[in-house]
């Protein structure tokens, strides 16, 4: 079956102005001129039969159409990159930087790199760790990883996963010892915080119908990491991201206590900065990697 579609060249001016919002700064990055990017967009309007910019005084603007249209394109570049580099290699030596919050790089990414250096020995990976994920400087990573509403001012997000949080103790802890544990005895314990998320416990309790309410006194700290590593050592109960303590009740250190989990509405996003040049397909296969890893439960 012949597939019926519009030369390469145009469609790569038009991927490339819509990314910039601008003919100018396309020509740059394709190494053209202004007037051959001009022409070729207007090429595949014609061929197309419908219009896919608003031409302003001083910038460009997608139509209807061509907001529709972009998505699905570049995608098909995005694929068509990665799956040369996957099957012939990238060329020379290559480097993936990687930036995500602590916790998640130390308990969930760090343990699953193994898989991508076994598919991609080539690819030489730098692994970032961040706190405060928005006072760091974006251009410093290939690739962000970010928890939160999926909203970033000059970002698109791609969504990676969602889960909730349980309660964790050591499992010395007196309240958490046979079936008579409660989440409400638990909560009148000592519990840690996580700044930032110290209204989770009370929000747990309403959960149950409960109107007590968890004071944010106590221990604090600025990672689930922390969190983890403190509640081990029976300091308290915290309530971490399913996945943050998974390998500590695999190995015993914690235990969950009650059977109850509090749904979040905040997620782990991947973020794609508005106007970038195209990723290169090495970081496009770690792209790949990450959310087929991540979706598929691995």
């Amino acid at each position: 079956m012949s597939h019926q579609l519009p030369p390469l060249v145009w469609l790569r001016a038009f991927e490339s102005a819509a990314r910039l919002s601008s003919f100018t700064a396309a020509a740059v990055e394709l190494n053209l001129t202004q007037a051959a990017v001009s022409h070729q967009v207007r090429s595949l309007e014609r061929y197309l039969g419908f219009s896919l910019f608003e031409r302003l005084p001083r910038s460009l603007r997608l139509t209807d159409m061509g907001r529709a249209y972009l998505p699905t394109l570049r995608k098909a570049f995005d694929d068509i990159s990665a799956a040369t580099a996957g099957l012939f290699g990238p060329m020379g030596e290559k480097s993936v930087t990687v930036r995500a919050p602590v916790s998640y790089a130390v308990l969930c990414l760090a343990p699953r790199l193994h898989s991508f250096r076994r598919a991609y020995p080539e690819i030489d990976v730098r692994l970032c760790s961040a706190i405060w994920a928005d006072a760091l400087e974006t251009e410093t990573a290939d690739v962000d990883i970010r928890y939160g509403d999926g909203h970033w001012p000059g970002f698109d997000a791609e969504f990676i996963f969602n889960e909730p949080a349980v309660p964790v103790c050591s499992p010395e802890f007196p309240e958490a010892r046979g079936p008579a544990a409660h989440v409400l005895e638990l909560a009148r314990r000592d519990i840690i915080h996580i700044m930032g998320a110290e209204d989770l416990w009370t929000r747990l309790l309403r959960s149950i119908g409960s109107v007590e309410t968890v004071t944010a006194r106590g221990m604090k700290v600025d990672t689930s990491l922390a969190a983890a590593e403190l509640a081990a050592t029976g300091m308290g109960c915290a309530l971490l991201l399913r996945s943050f303590a998974a390998p500590y009740v695999k190995d015993g250190r914690l235990i969950v206590p009650v059977d109850i989990e509090l749904p979040l509405e905040q997620s782990h996003y991947l973020l794609l900065p508005h106007g970038q040049e195209r990723a290169r397909p090495e970081v496009l296969l770690f792209q790949e990697w990450l959310l087929d890893e991540f979706r598929s439960g691995r």
